[in-house]
């Protein structure tokens, strides 16, 4: 019996030192990456977000960015406001409990209630209506927007998408491990942070591959924000949602009827970009789908330019999409990165609904 009271007081010690080490490590992460917003209460969550107002001679309707799992506002805004600042009023913000924005009321944890604190957070900020850029998860709550909010959606443009159903609906393990009760929590509290920067970097490298992750990428975009307790869970919880709710509302996305643009790589290892990507060309009357070889799950990053160039299509500009979609196939025809660890040509390696 010594023997076992030692081992479980040995046990509970490292769980403690583990516990420990992580709410120290959130604290250093935390400082490292402080908000670079402001703040608006919606609906009990406190929403942490930047607008960016238009300027004199803005020649494009406000828009509003959805950023995917594992990220915050960062992803989205480093590669994409410097293109479109001044051009149109932009709001980037942390989806709630992600990045720098609490969680909220339990609504917060759906599709159709992230995209009312959207449209609540959009009222807010006197924007009545606008295009949606939203990048894979994000794009779930995009299609709730269209759905639901349609009085404050004019347009989409979906960047690797993950709206619809897969086949067994499988996630990887560690989403399902922090969403069960109790010892989700401990994993979450104990271990999400030292067994996530194990791997990041490696994980952040199949997100981009077959493209090369940009020089200082995982730093500037404060992607460790991700790796504390509360936000690791939040993002699982979303994560594990994807799948309910695309079973539930695949279906009603024939419905969606604003100007549409679906833009996807054929190396995508993150998504099943021929299940997502073509199921919102199939399904969404109009919708133009831009299928670019070599290009994996980070669009916004490697080819922020075809994106401006969507959203100018869908706010009614002449815009020839499929040759510049083609140009960007010639500019990363020779990307490798991740061969032999991330992807397969003939069977992309990541089986996962969402990011790492």
């Amino acid at each position: 019996m010594n023997i076992v009271y030692a081992a479980l007081a040995f046990l509970l010690a490292l769980l403690l030192i583990l516990v420990g080490l992580t709410r120290v490590g959130a604290w250093v992460i935390e400082r490292r990456n402080p908000p670079v917003g402001a703040f608006a209460e919606i609906d009990g969550a406190q929403i942490h977000y930047v607008f960016v107002p238009a300027g004199p001679d803005a020649d494009l309707p406000p828009i509003v960015f959805i950023h995917g799992a594992s990220a915050n506002l960062k992803d989205q805004m480093l590669p994409l406001r410097p293109l479109l600042e001044g051009r149109a009023p932009l709001l980037f913000f942390d989806r709630p409990g992600h990045g720098w924005s609490t969680r909220g009321n339990s609504d917060n944890a759906t599709q159709n209630g992230q995209a009312r604190t959207i449209a609540g957070l959009m009222d807010r900020l006197g924007i009545r209506d606008a295009i949606i850029v939203a990048h894979s998860f994000g794009a779930s709550t995009a299609t709730a927007m269209a759905l639901t909010q349609k009085d404050h959606t004019r347009g989409l443009v979906f960047l690797s998408a993950a709206t619809h159903p897969w086949e067994g609906g499988r996630t990887s393990w560690y989403y399902h491990l922090t969403t069960t009760p109790v010892l989700g929590w401990l994993f979450s509290q104990a271990l999400s942070l030292p067994a996530g920067r194990g791997r990041m970097a490696g994980a952040t490298a199949c997100v981009f591959a077959p493209n090369p992750v940009p020089e200082g990428y995982t730093e500037q975009a404060s992607i460790p924000l991700v790796l504390r307790p509360a936000a690791f869970r939040a993002n699982a919880a979303d994560v594990q949602s994807l799948y309910p709710y695309a079973v539930q509302n695949a279906s009603r996305y024939k419905e969606i009827s604003v100007p549409t643009v679906v833009v996807s790589g054929d190396r995508d290892t993150v998504v099943y970009e021929e299940i997502h990507s073509i199921g919102l060309k199939r399904d969404i009357s109009g919708a133009e789908l831009l299928w670019i070889k070599t290009l994996g799950h980070k669009p916004d990053w490697i080819a922020p330019d075809l994106l401006v160039a969507a959203i100018e299509k869908v706010a009614g500009k002449n815009r020839d999409l499929q040759a510049l979609a083609r140009a960007v196939e010639t500019r990363i025809a020779g990307d490798r990165s991740g061969a032999g660890t991330c992807y397969d040509p003939n069977e992309p390696a990541a089986q996962d609904a969402e990011g790492p």
